[in-house]
Order: structure tokens, then C-alpha cells, then sequence
């Protein structure tokens, strides 16, 4: 079957399924797992290089604020239908992060192709395993999702078990740096899976810009720096923006050194299998528990080990 994928976390959904080898065309953003997606055309562009931007000029240059306004993407149509695809994978979720599911369906109804487009909109850590086995029934390989559901379950379940009866930290997630933004949606639920509490965003909520002064008040135990779209080296280029706040080094996390740069793309920003991972890796930072493979100072690190 000749699969486009329309946004990184499907991608990752179709290596899950082991049917990589089917991809025909992806975003320039999509590059997980590396070895699969190298040599898959790329079907889209970026509306501006967002390299040596702020995280306030991107926002600007978005329409005001992440998560909202215009989309950091632009559709190659010409390169989508020389590709034919059978099967186009998109999201309906943010309108700035991928291409639209509108978008998508408007470009498809001018291919002189039967080409199904499939809108994916997770809001939560169920909807996100959920959306393996609406993929994998799609393509043809319903039972396989299904047991990679089972298989990623089973992996929280026994985060659950490995953090259950520890002292549960007070806990803000950071998705963006300025305007400061809570992460919502997922997030919220790999912190209370990994035995944290999670402050300001319940989970599935799309959130919004908050105040440095919610932040003071809710007085967390631990600091997450994960920006959307962000490798932790980026996020370390803009880390002022946080440490040079009135009152940041009041805050309990900073006092007692639980200020965490995270790699937001890879386990936190994604709708994608990976956040079983991020969950994983919350259990290391918040109680320093080893749930599956030992957590690398690519995938969480201090703040204070990179200050300076």
C-alpha cells in the first residue's frame, strides 16, 4: 500500500506497524525511525525556517501564539500526486504543528486518484494507543496493531506499578517558552502515570498562554522544559527565558535542582507510540526509576548541567 504520512507521529505509527517499507512521502519533519524514513520523499515545506528564530517570533510569525493560527507547513501537491498514494495519513488537531485535515481534503478532491485520507485527533494517553489500531485497521493489519497496543499498555502499566506508593511531586510541564504554555492534551496523564500530580492542564485539554505569576503560585516540585518542535539543544539556547523570570529562583524545583530539559519531539510533543517512552522517562526524572532502557542525558537532563 503507498502511504503519505502527514505528521511525524503517524509516521511513527506506521514504522510501529512495520510497515515502513510502504512509505512513498512524508514531511520534513518526520525522522523517526531514521533508518526507515531517510531516502521517503518529502511532500511538504516550511513556511520559514524557524532555526534562528525566537520562540516570540514564531509564535508572531504563526499568528500570535503556538498552537494556533497558521501552519508552519505548505503542501508540495505537485509531488503529491506524482506519488499516487493510496492512503494519506493527517491530523485535524493543530492547526500550526502539521497540515490540516481540511487542507489535506481539499488537495486530494483535484488527484485523479482514489486516495483515502484519514484524520487523526488523540486528546489523551488512550486515544493516542487508540490510534494504532484505527491506523493498523486501515491498512490491513488490525490484529498486529492490536498487539502493539497491548504490548505499549502493558510497558505504562508497569511504570504504574514501579512508581505506585512514592511521594507524588508537584509537577508543571512547560510546552512553550514564551508566550509560557502548559502542556495539555497527553502530558498530564504520562506525569500521573509516572507518580507525579500534574499542575495547570487536566488531562486531554488543549491549553493555553499562561501567566509566570500561575506558575510562582502553583510553587511545583518539578519544572519539565519540553517545547513543541524543540531538541533539548534548542530548548537550552533559549533556557534565559525561564531562569531570568522575577522569582525563579524561589521556586521549590529550582531550590532543590528538579528543573528538567526533556526531548520534547520525541516522547512529549507527538501523538505517537513514543509517549510510552516519555512516560518511561518521567519515571527516571521524578523518582529515579529504570523503567526499560536506561534514560540517556539526550532524553532528560538538568537544567543546571547545562547552565553556564
Amino acid at each position: 500500500m503507498r502511504i503519505v504520512s502527514l505528521l511525524p507521529a503517524t509516521t511513527d505509527i506506521v514504522a510501529e506497524l512495520g510497515l515502513a517499507a510502504d512509505l512513498v512521502g512524508r514531511t520534513h519533519e518526520c525522522d523517526w525511525p531514521p533508518e526507515a524514513v531517510a531516502e521517503v520523499p518529502v511532500v511538504t515545506t516550511a513556511e520559514f525556517s524557524a532555526d534562528d528564530m525566537t520562540s516570540r517570533e514564531i509564535s508572531d510569525a504563526v499568528g500570535g501564539a503556538a498552537h494556533a493560527g497558521s501552519s508552519l507547513y505548505g503542501l508540495d501537491t505537485q509531488a503529491l500526486a506524482a506519488l499516487a498514494p493510496e492512503v494519506i495519513l493527517t491530523q485535524d488537531l493543530c492547526a500550526v504543528c502539521a497540515v490540516s485535515y481540511s487542507s489535506v481534503s481539499r488537495d486530494v478532491r483535484v488527484l485523479e486518484a482514489d486516495t483515502r485520507v484519514l484524520s487523526l485527533e488523540p486528546r489523551t494517553l488512550h486515544d493516542v494507543l487508540d490510534c494504532l489500531v484505527t491506523v493498523g485497521t486501515l491498512l490491513g493489519v488490525r490484529e498486529r496493531a492490536e498487539r502493539r497496543r497491548q504490548d505499549l499498555r502493558a510497558r505504562l502499566a508497569t511504570v504504574e506499578r514501579l512508581t505506585a506508593g512514592r511521594p507524588r511531586p508537584r509537577v508543571v510541564a512547560i510546552e512553550w517558552l514564551d508566550p509560557l504554555w502548559p502542556a495539555g492534551h497527553w502530558v498530564p496523564e504520562q506525569v500521573t502515570c509516572a507518580g507525579g500530580t500534574p499542575l495547570l492542564a487536566a488531562p486531554g485539554e488543549h491549553t493555553e498562554p499562561m501567566e509566570w505569576s500561575a506558575v510562582r503560585a502553583a510553587r511545583p516540585d518539578v519544572v519539565l522544559v519540553l517545547p513543541c518542535g524543540f531538541s533539548p539543544d534548542r530548548t537550552v539556547r533559549e533556557r534565559s527565558l525561564l531562569t531570568e523570570l522575577p522569582g525563579w529562583d524561589e521556586l521549590p524545583a529550582v531550590r532543590t535542582d528538579a528543573v528538567w530539559i526533556l526531548d520534547g519531539p520525541a516522547y512529549f510533543n507527538r501523538p505517537g507510540p513514543r509517549v510510552v517512552r516519555g512516560a518511561e522517562v518521567l519515571a527516571h526524572v521524578l523518582h529515579s526509576v529504570e523503567a526499560g532502557a536506561p534514560v540517556t542525558a539526550g532524553e532528560a537532563v538538568r537544567l543546571s548541567a547545562v547552565e553556564g
